[in-house]
């Protein structure tokens, strides 16, 4: 097969066939076809799109190059949530342990974050002594006996996605739909989970800025997922403030346990609600969403969600004093309150800005190799739509020394902008694609 006339076809609007696919992609992780000819096919797609066939052979492609995870060993319904990323994001330690305690089980591979904060394997390591380096035996064990596992992402899981996204970083091609859908995908449904909930964010703090972007996004996602036989479902999510009221690793992991406490603020409660229940329908453990809402409710006012978390973080080697007991995790050294010099109400709170506050104060990754401080972050004390008096409490900065908590008070602040009519209200809750 010619891969120049591959590039022709597709610069000129033309479908390539699986076969035709799978040459481009073979060669390319094997080195028989150079960085200069993917390049061009990538324009070519950037340009010409792919349609759905095309995009599912690509993700199936992708697929193939590396290890694909047997859960058969796993007893039940196995589920798998994917958020597309944002600020303050920890829907998966709430989800998990709700679902779990279900009977849903949650076999997770988990990445480590590169931007704002920590991923969610980052944030799990707020637990003193938690391992996620977990092999292949003791994770489907700790499945069946716990009912979630949360591992680090293998090297050997789609390997062709890590080169080809690198490859796109630096050549225009990141934004590419088909590409974008592809690259979750191939992960998700090598990980092999019989149903898979989507977390699309929209807004300032998340990668598809415009909402329209996000649905389009979500629609192929799941279309993408069903056409490969997996039961799947998007939720279009609000990212234009952060979610919840804490961004950084130890910080977020104390606010999930509020919430699997019963509190929690609001619109966290409410996102992990719904993405929880999207599972819990498609598992047919209910029929309607409110039943499902219901179901997860009771999870939290009975208790056996926090067990579940207490009963997975002890099996991954951590301190699970640390969920009954949240001072246990990793304190900052400086706390220092960011108190207003203006009043009215909140009308603008840049999750972006407060991300990279966040990685002024230590708490993400600027490159791969970068340690982070697990401990340091923002709590916000005040959201979109709040009234605030000037002097009034409008963050608190957790930082490792006070040079860090100045710089952050006034990055933060710079986040914030305020009116005197109160803004609109919003839903966290955009949508669901199904």
């Amino acid at each position: 097969m010619n891969t120049s006339e591959l590039i022709v076809k597709k610069r000129d609007g033309g479908s390539l066939s699986p076969e035709e696919i799978s040459h481009l992609i073979e060669g390319y992780v094997n080195g028989s076809i150079p960085d200069y000819q993917m390049a061009a096919f990538l324009m070519a797609v950037y340009f010409k799109g792919m349609t759905d066939e095309e995009t599912l052979a690509l993700t199936e492609e992708m697929i193939k190059s590396g290890d694909v995870l047997d859960l058969s060993a796993i007893e039940g319904i196995k589920a798998d949530k994917h958020s597309t990323g944002g600020v303050g994001d920890k829907t998966s330690l709430v989800i998990c342990p709700m679902l779990s305690a279900l009977g849903i089980k949650m076999p997770k591979m988990s990445g480590r974050g590169l931007g704002h904060t920590g991923g969610t394997i980052d944030k799990l390591e707020s637990f003193s002594g938690l391992k996620t380096d977990i092999d292949g035996d003791s994770f489907i064990k700790q499945a069946n006996d716990v009912g979630f596992v949360i591992a680090g992402q293998t090297a050997k899981l789609v390997p062709a996605d890590k080169k080809l996204y690198a490859l796109r970083d630096v050549t225009a091609t990141v934004d590419i739909m088909p590409l974008i859908v592809s690259s979750i995908m191939s992960k998700k449904l090598a990980s092999g989970a019989d149903i898979i909930v989507l977390d699309v964010k929209t807004g300032s703090g998340a990668f598809m800025k415009k909402q329209e972007d996000a649905f389009e996004l979500a629609r192929q996602m799941v279309r993408l997922g069903q056409n490969a036989g997996r039961k799947t479902v998007a939720v279009v999510s609000d990212m234009d403030e952060p979610l919840g009221y804490a961004v950084g690793n130890a910080l977020e992991v104390k606010e999930a346990i509020e919430v699997l406490n019963g509190q929690g603020e609001e619109g966290l409660r409410k996102l992990c609600l719904m993405l929880g229940s999207c599972a819990v329908l498609e598992a047919g453990l209910a029929k309607t969403e409110a039943e499902a809402l219901q179901m997860l409710e009771e999870t939290i006012d009975n208790g056996s969600a926090l067990a579940k978390l207490a009963q997975f973080v002890k099996a991954q080697g951590g301190d699970e004093k640390a969920v009954y007991d949240p001072s246990l995790l990793p304190k900052a050294a400086i706390v220092q309150k960011l108190f207003s010099p203006f009043e009215g109400y909140v009308q603008k709170l840049d999750a972006d800005g407060i991300g990279r506050a966040c990685i002024g104060l230590g708490a993400g990754r600027q490159t791969k190799d970068s340690v982070i401080d697990l401990s340091v972050g923002v709590v916000l004390h005040k959201k979109l739509g709040d009234y605030v008096e000037k002097n009034e409490c409008l963050a608190e900065i957790h930082a490792s020394s006070e040079e860090k908590a100045e710089q952050g008070k006034k990055q933060v602040l710079d986040c914030f902008g305020f009116s005197e009519k109160r803004p609109e209200g919003r839903d966290i809750i955009k949508g669901i694609v199904k």
